[in-house]
């Protein structure tokens, strides 16, 4: 297995101003986007090439990746003209993924979860897909079964009597025969295929709660994150590195003498921090600016944005 289908193309609306001209997983926690994330935990199992589907403000991509790669392995980038859903976009490059099994990871996730469990147990049984849950969560939507270590239901519309136990980390291994239950150059979910799956007996799953994993669909998730970070470290597949990635909090950027900036926060290369401002748990993009003696707190200042006003969970 040497490739992955890193799903990109989502609109991002739940951050408000954070997509508005950016895709949703090129946001940045600590200075790195979001998507790099996702290739260095895949690069380190073994994925060599990433195919990811694009739609909203899909240039940034581009320019972000000119050689359409991410350290040494290509990336091919999928166009949506109008979105085709999660099922839809992996029918869309089916050509790409056919022919051998292959991950799919959601770009909106952050996580350093192991993933030998996940390898190992799709590689031990006939599944036609196996999913990464979690015993914890917000969203525990999932029926599971853990002597047959197979998904039962989801969100009870199967109607088993069981609304779900486990969390669905957006995390899963396909063989290529699960390409034959997607519908062909149609828009749709992948969930009604995960019920025909469930079924046919071919979803399986396995929990993995070892490692932190967030889903940053929402602005509140994103700098809960950074605050998690900074108490703990992450992301544990960086070997040596780990825990290292909280250090370079002001790498690049000009900060006036006065000012304090917490470790739960981040400033962007490029971006001015004015005298006597305070900046906590908030995050400033690259050449994003605060004025002097402002007092941030759970904020973002995007790029090449400035704020001389004072602002709680507010962004710029």
């Amino acid at each position: 297995m040497n490739k992955a289908f890193v799903l990109g193309a989502g609109l991002g609306t739940r951050l408000g101003k954070l997509t508005e001209c950016i895709p949703k997983p090129l946001i940045p926690v600590y200075g790195k986007p979001l998507i790099e994330f996702a290739f260095d935990h895949l690069i380190n199992k073994g994925i060599s090439a990433f195919v990811v589907n694009t739609h909203h403000k899909a240039d940034a991509y581009h320019d972000h990746f000119p050689e359409g790669s991410y350290s040494g392995s290509p990336i091919t980038f999928s166009h949506e003209d109008y979105l085709l859903g999660t099922g839809g976009g992996i029918d869309n490059v089916s050509c790409q993924l056919k022919g051998d099994a292959f991950m799919v990871y959601n770009g909106d996730i952050l996580t350093d979860l192991p993933l030998d469990p996940l390898l190992n147990a799709h590689a031990s049984a006939n599944n036609a897909a196996t999913l990464v849950l979690r015993s914890g969560g917000p969203n525990l939507h999932v029926a599971f079964d853990p002597n047959a270590g197979m998904v039962t239901d989801i969100s009870n519309l199967l109607q088993t009597g069981n609304p779900g136990t486990h969390q669905f980390t957006g995390i899963y291994t396909c063989s290529p025969g699960f390409l034959e239950y997607l519908q062909h150059g149609k828009e749709h979910s992948v969930i009604p295929v995960f019920l025909q799956l469930i079924e046919s007996g071919l979803l399986g799953a396995v929990v993995i709660d070892d490692g932190q994993w967030w889903d940053l669909g929402t602005r509140e998730s994103y700098l809960d994150a950074h605050l998690q970070i900074s108490r703990s470290g992450f992301p544990s597949y960086r070997g040596e590195d780990a825990g290292k990635l909280k250090e370079n909090l002001t790498a690049g950027a000009s900060i006036a003498p006065g000012a304090y900036i917490d470790t739960a926060s981040h400033i962007g290369p490029g971006a001015i921090i004015g005298p006597g401002a305070t900046i906590r748990n908030s995050i400033v993009w690259p050449y994003g600016e605060v004025g002097p003696n402002v007092s941030l707190t759970r904020c973002v200042v995007r790029s090449a944005e400035c704020t001389n006003e004072s602002l709680e969970n507010t962004d710029v």
